[in-house]
């Protein structure tokens, strides 16, 4: 006889399958595809998504998780059946129909994207953005009504479990009465710290090889994964086989090489979340802020500071030209360099925070309904300019029209940034009272004793356990921002 485990089983295998082909042929779209192939990639990752939906909805579904509640499960199994569960019942929630719709929806807004955002075209994006803005509240009032919390709630809840807006209210609240002045005393110190630009052109070429160096050094498995180039910055794919990209500027480099090495935080974590349970919801990364935390870790905490970029300044070097600008000390205040910028994806750690809060008190409010996708431009410039001084007037493509989350209806992921950036400044810590020689084996490019410790406290744990109890397992403690406070106050003060 086949428990009613072991039928659940196989039916998530058969999904990650299926996701997995999902997968590949998103990044292909995002990567290689030819623009003709749009309309049809877009209607077969549909058809996928609706095909997932169905065996997730099976009529049996129901009774095998709960014949399954009433067998003996060992501890894995146990928080396996809880993922198994939580997956059912979100998928469970939503029609089909609602489905499909929303992925045509935002598979054409964001190839559109891709050639309004370049063209300034708010109108052309608009027109695209108010249908999945209208799918995304259909979905989040379905979710709400069933989960007794607000429209907004009920998207968060997608990408970070158990966590809400009045929690993020709190947190952020905390952060808006302390960061916009340290902000403001950080230009005031830098300004001066003068920094030297290193001067270009800096071939693709060089870039490339660069970066591949640099995901060779942070453990990257190119059996596992590959390297390619895409609009938009992304790590995607499957355990098995990573997909990362980046986008290249001949003119700076800086920004390519430090993309490549935040989206291997992400591909690493992928690369080394455990393999025995694959195919079920519990070898899955824990969620979207712990997936953040790992990326942030690598690109924050390790790769920008002063050991580990004196490290890598050979390497930089070789590949970019020996000039004055790459020097040991003017190195580190390259890329220690604060300052209020437009894009979010280049923006340093210290305002980094700032667009995440805008982007959030925005899209809260467009999936409450109160504000529509019209009002987007002003209330975007008038935060920008309370948050950092700058304007965006008419400036769409450097504002509003950056990002690519709200092309698919990704409401509810912006927050996920700065939860991130502060479970990676406390995992840091943590790493460092583990390691007191933890400086000195960073500027000898000894770095294998931080993964062994992330592999044991984060990787290897997949989604066994909830968020905070990952964390305070790891760390000794929940969430405490104020480690990110001190971080930024030591590095930058």
């Amino acid at each position: 006889m086949t428990s009613a485990y072991q039928q659940l089983t196989r039916t998530f295998q058969r999904l990650a399958r299926f996701g997995h082909l999902s997968a590949i042929a998103g990044w292909d779209m995002q990567t290689m595809m030819p623009p003709a192939g749009s309309q049809a990639r877009g209607e077969a990752l549909a058809e996928l998504s609706v095909l997932q939906h169905q065996i997730l909805t099976d009529s049996r579904m129901e009774a095998w998780l709960e014949a399954a509640q009433q067998e003996a499960l060992n501890d894995v199994e146990q928080a396996n059946l809880l993922e198994m569960r939580r997956a059912w019942q979100q998928a469970a929630l939503l029609p089909a129909a609602l489905v499909e719709a929303k992925s045509i929806a935002g598979s054409r807004c964001e190839h559109a994207w891709r050639q309004q955002r370049p063209a300034n075209d708010w109108q052309g994006f608009a027109a695209n953005l108010q249908e999945v803005v209208r799918l995304s509240r259909e979905e989040a009032e379905i979710r709400a009504q069933a989960a007794g919390c607000s429209r907004y709630d009920a998207l968060l809840d997608l990408y970070e479990p158990g966590m809400t807006s009045a929690q993020l209210d709190a947190t952020f609240g905390d952060l808006l009465q302390w960061l916009p002045d340290l902000l403001e005393r950080v230009v005031a110190k830098q300004a001066a710290e003068p920094v030297d630009m290193p001067l270009g052109p800096f071939p693709v070429a060089a870039q490339r090889q660069l970066g591949l160096q640099l995901m060779k050094l942070l453990g990257f498995d190119f059996n596992a994964g590959r390297l390619d180039v895409s609009a938009h910055p992304f790590c995607g794919g499957v355990p098995e086989d990573v997909r990362i990209t980046t986008r290249y500027n001949e003119n700076e480099f800086v920004s390519a090489m430090m993309g490549v090495i935040h989206e291997t935080g992400h591909a690493c974590y992928e690369q080394n979340l455990p393999k025995t349970w694959r195919g079920q919801p519990v070898a899955l990364a824990r969620s979207t802020a712990i997936h953040e935390s790992q990326s942030l870790f690598f690109e924050m905490q390790l790769a920008r500071s002063a050991p580990f970029l004196q490290h890598i300044l050979p390497l930089v070097s070789a590949q970019m030209g020996e000039q004055p600008a790459l020097t040991p000390g003017n190195f580190v205040r390259l890329n220690q360099r604060v300052k209020r910028g437009f894009i979010r994806v280049d923006a340093d750690e210290v305002s980094y925070p700032l667009h995440v809060i805008l982007r959030y008190e925005i899209e809260r409010a467009l999936i409450g309904g109160d504000i529509e996708v019209e009002d987007i431009p002003a209330l975007w410039d008038e935060k920008m300019q309370r948050y950092l001084g700058l304007d965006t007037q008419g400036n769409y493509r450097d504002g509003c029209m950056q990002d690519i989350h709200w092309t698919d209806g990704a409401f509810g992921y912006f927050p996920t940034y700065t939860l991130g950036a502060m479970y990676a400044a406390q995992l840091f810590q943590a790493v460092r009272r583990a390691l007191p020689q933890l400086d000195k084996q960073i500027a000898a490019g000894e770095l294998q004793p931080i993964f062994d410790w992330l592999s044991q406290n984060i990787w290897r744990h997949g989604s066994r356990f909830p968020t905070a109890q990952l964390i305070a397992q790891a760390s000794g403690e929940d969430l405490n921002p104020q480690h990110f406070r001190r971080h930024l106050e030591q590095r930058y003060l």
